[in-house]
């Protein structure tokens, strides 16, 4: 008795053809969720008001630079990672003396002649 076995497509070829696919579908898929989380994020941060330059400072990187891999990766980045965190859990914020900061509003009044009340004549004519 003979057996003979022919596979008719080459099956090294055909699985090179799938590992090639899968490298471009991998790489394909960090860079889409690595520009989708740096949009989200940018507008996050315009949204809250921070302004676009602040926006602009997260950063997107892929690897491999060049080409397509299985073990392909996305980061993205802030280039103003003090100021986003500032901005993200809120501290305190002091004077240069390290007292409270006191930001004259509009709701406090007028100074003399008009002009902004200063937190010192605020205290003063308040008593507090």
């Amino acid at each position: 008795m003979k057996l003979k076995l022919d596979v008719t497509p080459d099956l090294v070829a055909a699985m090179a053809a799938e590992v090639k696919a899968g490298e471009k579908a991998v790489t394909a898929a960090m860079t889409e969720a690595g520009t989708g989380l740096k949009t989200a994020w940018r507008g996050q941060i315009t949204g809250a008001g921070l302004g676009r330059r602040l926006a602009n400072s997260i950063r997107l990187a892929t690897y491999p630079k060049a080409g397509e891999s299985l073990n392909a990766a996305a980061l993205v980045w802030s280039k103003a990672p003090v100021i986003v965190g500032a901005h993200d859990t809120g501290p305190l914020i002091r004077s240069r003396d390290g007292f409270w900061l006191a930001i004259p509003l509009p709701a406090a009044g007028k100074g003399r002649r008009g002009a902004k009340m200063t937190p010192g004549e605020w205290e003063r004519r308040r008593g507090l």
